[in-house]
């Protein structure tokens, strides 16, 4: 993991209606403050991660931890595989084969806004979660 990331990281799509439900939900959870999280749009994701594609529609949830980077729905596996406990449940979907999730990991992401919304802007974090936020 980037000496910058001390934590892991939660790198999502700010717009995303679906993924700020996501964040919504691992920031609930994550009661020990496991991870921190940060917008695809940001400059963290600028500075740790390869370069994205210019079509959003072609971004996904991606994860840093010390292993590396997990992308598409390993990304949201290994968040609920960290989150461990009931959580770790749909981190089972890992045995499904990745021939048969990413195509379909790939259809959700490629409609997400269309399906579920965008935003006008990035997702303003409350007073209580900013520490918790890069930019």
């Amino acid at each position: 993991m980037n000496a910058v990331a001390q934590k892991p990281i939660i790198f999502f799509d700010g717009v995303c209606a679906m993924c700020n439900t996501f964040v919504n939900l691992a920031l609930r959870i994550d009661r020990r403050g496991i991870f921190l999280f940060a917008p695809l749009q940001g400059t963290t994701a600028r500075e740790l991660l390869p370069p994205l594609s210019d079509d959003p529609r072609e971004w996904s949830m991606i994860y840093l931890d010390e292993k590396g980077i997990h992308d598409q729905l390993d990304a949201s596996l290994e968040v609920y595989r960290r989150l461990g406990g009931v959580w770790s449940v749909p981190a089972l979907a890992r045995y499904v084969p990745r021939a048969i999730r990413t195509p379909l990991y790939r259809i959700v992401a490629r409609n997400r806004y269309r399906w579920f919304g965008r935003k006008d802007q990035c997702r303003i974090p409350t007073a209580s979660e900013r520490q918790r936020f890069l930019p």
